[in-house]
């Protein structure tokens, strides 16, 4: 059931009621320009994953700044963001069951829709759902470039799955899916240089083996905020999946640079506003923002700009702190920014965007694909 708006433009950011999802929307602003300009040279377009910020309002934000479309994940965040005016969609992920796949082919009259498969099955289904409906709809052969998770081995096999894809008569075959999830958060520059160089090398590879049976491949995309810079540099993606580097979440920011430091391309823009509604015991500090509020998957929240008030453990309405000291122990109906561990499931727990600016609301967005799973 969709909440009342936690929030009312023009608001005290500390008379917000809470828990509630922020955008700090300065930082925000900064993550979608920065991003446009490091890709404005490039020959690699940006694609941006909308199963981060599940937001019609926000995919438009990116098509301003020049995104060629948006990724998603399920059928359902396919249809809110054509239903709110996204008119280029790629489900990067493969869609099984007639009923989904018949929802998906019904969007090609109001966006272009595209689907990943990885199996001759997945292009039989998707060719019935495109001639019951009508339409043409494009593919994508996902390959398995090191995730071990979806994908038909690069080369032959996946060149093999291309040329049924061409032959079909209700299909387009589009290019290629590679995109190589474990490696977002290898913490180390080498690690991720490995890693991305031998997903690149499958694509390459399968690109060419399309090239000498006549087949042209438009689309290679994958990457993610952890190591798009070097799937651009690659000469092989030509789509860029990154979702989270809109908001940034405190495990991206874990990854270190060549210098050994956090990478700093982006800010942190994504909050859980939370109230301490405890104190009763020294050293204790209990928020109303638990398991509900926050995803802990990817690590504990962390208190922003906050170093002496560390988020020590989760239950399913509270968040309890450990304070540095006295002097550090914050009152009851105290306002903290918490930084998610994990944004794109932090968002799925919430109806609402509140988006600030100076210490102000300045704008409240609907999470309009919140629990998009099917």
């Amino acid at each position: 059931m969709l909440q009342p708006p936690p929030a009312a433009p023009g608001m005290r950011e500390e008379d917000i009621d809470t828990p509630a999802l922020l955008i700090d929307l300065d930082a925000f602003e900064h993550n979608l320009d920065r991003m446009a300009a490091l890709l404005a040279d490039g020959g690699a377009r940006l694609r941006p994953h909308a199963k981060t910020h599940k937001s019609p309002v926000i995919a438009a934000l990116q098509a301003a700044r020049g995104a060629v479309g948006q990724c998603v994940q399920k059928v359902a965040e396919a249809e809110v963001l054509a239903w709110g005016g996204v008119r280029d969609i790629l489900v990067s992920n493969e869609v099984v069951g007639a009923a989904k796949l018949a929802r998906l082919a019904a969007l090609a009259p109001i966006a272009q829709v595209r689907v990943c498969i990885d199996d001759r099955a997945g292009i039989a289904a998707v060719e019935r759902a495109a001639r019951d409906a009508g339409q043409r709809l494009g593919v994508l052969v996902e390959i398995d470039v090191g995730a071990g998770r979806c994908g038909v081995a690069a080369g032959p096999a996946a060149v093999e799955l291309a040329q049924a894809i061409a032959a079909s008569p209700h299909l387009r075959f589009d290019g290629l899916q590679a995109y190589h999830g474990k490696a977002q958060h290898l913490r180390l520059p080498e690690q991720r240089r490995e890693a991305i160089a031998e997903a690149a090398d499958h694509a390459r590879r399968t690109v060419e083996q399309l090239r000498q049976v006549g087949l042209d491949c438009p689309i290679v995309g994958g990457a993610g905020t952890g190591s798009f810079v070097l799937e651009a540099a690659s000469g092989v993606y030509t789509e860029l999946q990154a979702g989270s580097y809109c908001f940034m979440d405190a495990d991206y920011a874990r990854n270190l640079d060549e210098a050994g430091q956090p990478v700093t391309l982006f800010r942190h823009a994504l909050f859980v506003l939370a109230t301490v509604m405890s104190a009763a015991r020294p050293g204790v500090a209990v928020l109303d923002a638990g398991h509900k509020a926050v995803a802990v998957d990817s690590g504990l929240p962390l208190v922003w700009q906050r170093p002496d008030l560390r988020y020590v453990g989760a239950s399913d309405e509270h968040g309890t702190l450990a304070v540095a000291s006295e002097t550090a122990a914050p009152k009851p109906g105290e306002k903290l920014r918490l930084v998610p561990g994990h944004c794109d499931p932090t968002v799925d727990r919430h109806d609402w965007y509140v988006g600030v600016r100076g210490g102000r609301v300045a704008c409240l967005w609907p999470v309009a694909a919140r629990g998009a799973m099917a």
